[in-house]
């Protein structure tokens, strides 16, 4: 597999996921212009893309929906009368040699999804926009190649910011998003000797650093005495392309 992490972040996300025969995009939270550019940049094209799997349905991550017209659409959440194929938690989808397996997890969106994509050799978790990881849907996260997570924000940060009150308890409930030290400890219960590249994902640049995040992911390792040797790791910047893997088609 090749995955181009497109976008990750409040403004926008998008994620190109590539194997030997597909090509699928998760989530178009973009501008028309910044997707066309950024596949351009990866060497893919919009037209050759074979499923556009939407995680929700807050606007950073379906705002390109009306120029992805023409990809088949998946979805769990509503999409206010666009065509799709409607997807349900453990649901297993099948695009040409990936496997897809639908995971539940808990935002404030309602109906939020994360994916587990599998090639015949590979294994891709991503997961973002969620307030915890239950414990019952570990066992389907654990072991991968690869892993796109969310590690929104440094709670302190998050508290001096100016946000009103109501916001900060809405990050901060398991309807919200997950903060450094949560993403780092489900992580270390996660990764294993399978595991090659960690990128940490969809921060606030209001109430995050890609230090604070990396350094709370390293030192929770270090506790958990988990290793982390042999794991590329790096955290996602909001517009600016982020390449996983080897294999492109």
């Amino acid at each position: 597999m090749r995955i181009d992490l497109l976008c990750s972040g409040s403004k926008g996300n998008c994620c190109l996921v590539r194997s030997q025969s597909a090509q699928i995009l998760i989530d178009c939270g973009c501008t028309k212009k910044y997707l066309l550019s950024s596949l351009e940049q990866v060497g893919a094209r919009l037209e050759d893309t074979d499923a556009l799997l939407v995680s929700h349905s807050h606007s950073d991550h379906i705002k390109g929906l009306k120029f992805c017209s023409s990809v088949p659409i998946y979805s769990y959440c509503d999409l206010s009368g666009c065509a799709k194929e409607d997807l349900q938690p453990f649901d297993r989808l099948q695009i040409k040699d990936l496997s897809i397996l639908i995971i539940p997890l808990s935002h404030d969106a309602g109906n939020t999804i994360g994916f587990v994509i599998e090639s015949a050799t590979e294994k891709l978790v991503y997961v973002t926009d969620t307030g915890y990881i239950a414990n019952s849907n570990k066992p389907y996260l654990k072991g991968a190649t690869y892993y796109i997570f969310e590690s929104n924000h440094d709670v302190e940060m998050l508290m001096s910011t100016s946000r009103p009150p109501y916001l900060k308890q809405r990050i901060l409930s398991p309807l919200g998003h997950l903060n450094n030290e949560e993403s780092a400890s489900n992580l270390a219960d996660l990764v294993d000797a399978n595991t090659k590249e960690i990128v940490l994902a969809h921060l606030s640049q209001e109430a995050n650093t890609h230090e604070l995040a990396l350094q709370t992911l390293y030192s929770t390792f270090s506790r958990k005495k988990q290793s982390l040797e042999g794991i590329e790791v790096r955290a996602a910047e909001q517009f600016k392309i982020l390449t996983i893997g080897t294999n492109s088609k």
